[in-house]
């Protein structure tokens, strides 16, 4: 990519909708020769514009969506590990975070989703093809404090230095849901413009760190997959929109 990466703000979102910002159309390299067999190979990929939430979903926003929904509530709701309404919601599963965003969308006219894997590695790279992590090939364990980050749950959102997008927490915190089938060897058959996952599966596709995981952050090209109906303490998600799809 020739330039320096930017995005835009979305604009006059109202103060308790998730932020995001503008991540601009390109070409980037996809996937890794130096991690797992279901990164490989590296393959030139097109992703069009699309807005990426600047954090994880919060609990604050997601008590919103329970309130306004009567949603019965996600485990561990009440665990104060995970209910400080900063951190990211967890133990939803990826129909519920489905579910947010169509109830998002309803609410503000906009249509509302979860990213693909492709857009999601885009947002991750920051514009930046060969760094293995946002912030450049240096291991997590050269984060500021990394020894003592993650103790009994995921950090606050937006806590950590954005990437070159403006995106908070990408690769670390929580793994996130992503709205594509998984499939292992995907890679293999996957069209160069816009790619949305094989058509059907048993699991859900997902992507970044997590806070119980021993390396606790990963690289952009990991991949990492679950069952849909599946709600554990290290997943939450981000919310995605096309640029058209506002009113």
């Amino acid at each position: 990519m020739s330039g320096s990466p930017t995005a835009s703000p979305i604009g006059e979102d109202r103060s308790e909708d998730p932020k995001l910002v503008l991540i601009p159309a390109g070409w980037f390299c996809m996937g890794s020769e130096a991690g797992q067999e279901n990164e490989r190979s590296v393959h030139r990929v097109w992703v069009d514009a699309f807005y990426l939430g600047t954090c994880q979903l919060t609990n604050a926003e997601y008590g919103r969506f329970l309130r306004a929904t009567g949603s019965q509530a996600p485990p561990l709701w009440d665990d104060p590990n995970f209910n400080d309404p900063e951190q990211p919601v967890v133990a939803v599963s990826w129909f519920e975070a489905v579910k947010y965003c169509e109830w998002l969308g309803e609410l503000n006219g906009r249509k509302y989703r979860l990213p693909t894997e492709a857009e999601w590695e885009r947002a991750a790279r920051g514009g930046f093809e060969s760094r293995l992590f946002p912030w450049g090939d240096d291991p997590p364990e050269s984060l500021l404090n990394y020894g003592e980050r993650w103790k009994a749950g995921p950090e606050p959102v937006g806590r950590s230095m954005p990437n070159a997008f403006g995106l908070h927490d990408m690769c670390q915190n929580v793994h996130e849901w992503c709205s594509d089938w998984y499939r292992p060897d995907y890679y293999v058959v996957s069209p160069e413009r816009n790619p949305r996952g094989p058509d059907s599966g048993e699991r859900r596709a997902s992507r970044g760190g997590s806070w119980r995981h021993h390396v606790k952050v990963t690289r952009c090209a990991a991949r990492s997959s679950i069952p849909p109906h599946f709600q554990y303490a290290d997943y939450g998600f981000r919310v995605a929109s096309d640029p058209l799809a506002s009113i």
